[in-house]
């Protein structure tokens, strides 16, 4: 059984946020809308829009960007009216958990009257509108709750046959499978197993197995050791969720080292927690695939979130700081092994510069340690970001970006425009009229006392930014190939020459 709340991001954004209700609203990622609100879908706005189209749409959309932590933190008053009707409820992700439906069912009188009692219970306790589903295993008990289907034992593989491949949430096996005119989980499951495995993979062939309503998860989950779960206890109260959080990322990866030293991985994961007044906390999170160390210390961040700043008021809220924490691995499967390399444990180098660096930002704080990504811009120097040792990294952005620098990318960027001139033939400054007309071609530049010839060039590229606020930016960029074989990106910028960057 699996319950799923429609429209979650909308949901969270609305509970912690205090979005009003009845607001179109969108939740995009990746510049993506990712969902939306009833509101929103009325004027047009739909999934996998674009920003800007979805503005152009729905002129009075509000617009919040996805943030898990959030809707982790809004969805644990969920979770625990579930678990006043039913024991044993494991998070699937925020937005949808699953139990097993036997023990509701016959409490209730049956699986109807179970998953009627459990969407009452959600409704009056949290406000919330939720769908449940029934079906032999997590995957097919979820896709059955979007539909708000109870599905009858045996009949899981009929109800899947007919669904698009899409809804294994596989974007490059999907795409491949379209592609080759299987279009349905039905003419997937139809596949020979060995075939699935031999052409496409390990990931493949335990979709496949879901595709065909064969679970693989409850057959290969054995309960584990005892001596697998990692705990700590902690002098001063944690009652910050960074400094929880913090805290738990280092138990994260002592329960993963050790989950690996017996060759094992985790696909269920139970936190359990103590506060100083002997409160006892306990949530189980459950997982498609295995559990990372990374994605261990995701899901310990989320439900920490969630204890100390949860979302339906103080009331609910612990009234001391966590003095102990524990993980469980509740669910273990065998993990394939890996070839050690020549010259030592492959990713061994890796683990010691973690180790390392998690040691430098425990010292130094949390954001002393941080690491770059590339995101939005025009310019080189506009797209580097910094975020966190050990945080995700948001996804690359694709947006458009008209008048984006044509590729390839510059190897260096200077932290500061360096200042230069640009001459002609004559000596004179090159110049740039409002219609983007050259005075005449670039001859030389001028740059740290040095003279250098220009043997080639291309652009100008213009771009006029931020016209809206006080500090408008415009200027027009060149790509200069230098006489000492080097090349270099120059911008002109109120009548002023810089280099912004330089080409291997």
């Amino acid at each position: 059984m699996v319950l799923w709340c429609p429209d979650w991001p909308i949901a969270a954004a609305e509970i912690v946020d205090g979005v009003p209700a009845h607001t179109p609203v969108a939740v995009l990622y990746a510049n993506r809308v990712v969902s939306c609100s009833p509101a929103a879908r009325a004027q047009g706005v739909a999934r996998g829009l674009r920003r800007r189209e979805a503005q152009y749409r729905c002129p009075e959309l509000t617009v919040l960007g996805y943030d898990p932590g959030r809707d982790a933190r809004a969805f644990e008053p969920v979770v625990a009216a579930v678990a006043e009707v039913a024991a044993g409820v494991q998070v699937l992700r925020p937005g949808a958990c699953a139990l097993a439906a036997r023990g509701p069912a016959r409490h209730c009188g049956g699986e109807a009257a179970a998953a009627e009692r459990i969407i009452e219970q959600v409704a009056a306790e949290c406000l919330v509108e939720s769908q449940v589903g029934v079906a032999d295993g997590a995957f097919a008990a979820g896709l059955a709750a979007r539909a708000g289907q109870l599905v009858p034992p045996g009949g899981t593989a009929a109800f899947l046959a007919g669904l698009d491949v899409g809804a294994l949430g596989r974007p490059p096996l999907v795409d491949l499978l379209r592609r080759l005119g299987v279009r349905t989980l039905g003419a997937f499951a139809a596949l020979p197993a060995a075939d699935v495995l031999a052409r496409f993979g390990a990931d493949a062939a335990w979709a496949h197995r879901l595709a065909a309503g064969r679970d693989p998860r409850p057959l290969a989950v054995r309960q584990p050791p005892p001596d697998l779960a990692v705990s700590a206890s902690y002098e001063d109260p944690l009652d910050r969720v960074d400094a929880a959080a913090f805290a738990a990322r280092g138990l994260a990866a002592r329960l993963h080292e050790r989950l690996a030293a017996h060759g094992l991985a985790c696909t269920r994961l139970g936190i359990e927690a103590v506060t100083a007044t002997g409160l006892a906390l306990h949530r189980t999170w459950r997982h498609d695939g295995l559990l990372t160390a990374a994605a261990i210390a995701d899901r310990v961040r989320w439900q920490l979130d969630g204890w100390l700043t949860p979302a339906r008021g103080d009331a609910a809220r612990p009234t001391s700081g966590l003095v102990a924490l524990r993980l469980v691995p509740d669910g273990v499967v065998r993990q394939a092994g890996q070839q050690p390399g020549l010259w030592g444990e492959a990713g061994e180098g890796g683990a010691r510069a973690d180790r390392a660096l998690s040691r430098v930002q425990g010292l130094l704080g949390f954001g002393a340690v941080v690491t770059a990504f590339l995101g939005g811009g025009r310019s080189p120097d506009d797209r580097p970001r910094y975020v966190p040792w050990g945080e995700d990294r948001p996804a690359g952005d694709d947006a458009p970006w008209p008048g984006r620098l044509p590729a390839p990318a510059p190897a260096v960027v200077p932290p500061v425009p360096v200042p230069a001139e640009v001459r002609d033939a004559a000596g004179a400054p090159v110049t740039v009229s409002a219609r983007l007309a050259l005075s005449a071609p670039p001859a030389l530049l001028l740059l740290d006392r040095r003279r250098l010839g220009v043997t080639g060039w291309a652009g100008p590229w213009p771009v006029d930014e931020r016209w809206w606020t006080d500090s408008p930016r415009r200027q027009a960029r060149f790509q200069l190939t230098l006489a000492d074989g080097r090349a270099a990106l120059a911008a002109l910028t109120g009548g002023r020459w810089e280099v912004r960057a330089f080409y291997d």
